[in-house]
């Protein structure tokens, strides 16, 4: 279990890390019931719906897309500190999974750019 312990950069442990990201979880869970709440009362008819459920919508794939980068640097992470020690330097990633990284890594750059 020492490899939850294993710093992955400045004090952030990778079982921090898990941590954060359960955090977020049910932080989000927590904003959109509320957000949910707070919106009802203002849906009178279609037409307000139609406005205000892609505003949620929209709310939570910003979550789901971070959650999803935090998970896979977790994963990769986690690859690294099974890895630690082996002196393959290939961190367990195929050629494929790595197509894949890059390919996700080029997406996310023309999302900030857009």
């Amino acid at each position: 279990m020492d490899q939850f312990k294993t710093k992955i950069f400045k004090q952030k442990t990778f079982s921090s890390l898990l941590e954060e990201i359960y955090n977020n979880q049910k932080s989000r869970q927590t904003q959109v019931s509320a957000l949910i709440g707070e919106l009802k009362p203002l849906i009178e008819d279609t037409g307000d719906a139609t406005l205000i459920v892609p505003l949620i919508k929209e709310y939570l794939d910003i979550g789901v897309k971070n959650d999803e980068h935090l998970i896979k640097m977790a994963t990769i992470i986690q690859r690294i500190v099974q890895d630690n020690g082996s002196g393959e330097g290939e961190l367990g990633i195929s050629e494929k999974e790595k197509e894949e990284l890059l390919q996700q890594v080029e997406k996310v750059k023309e999302q900030n750019n857009a």
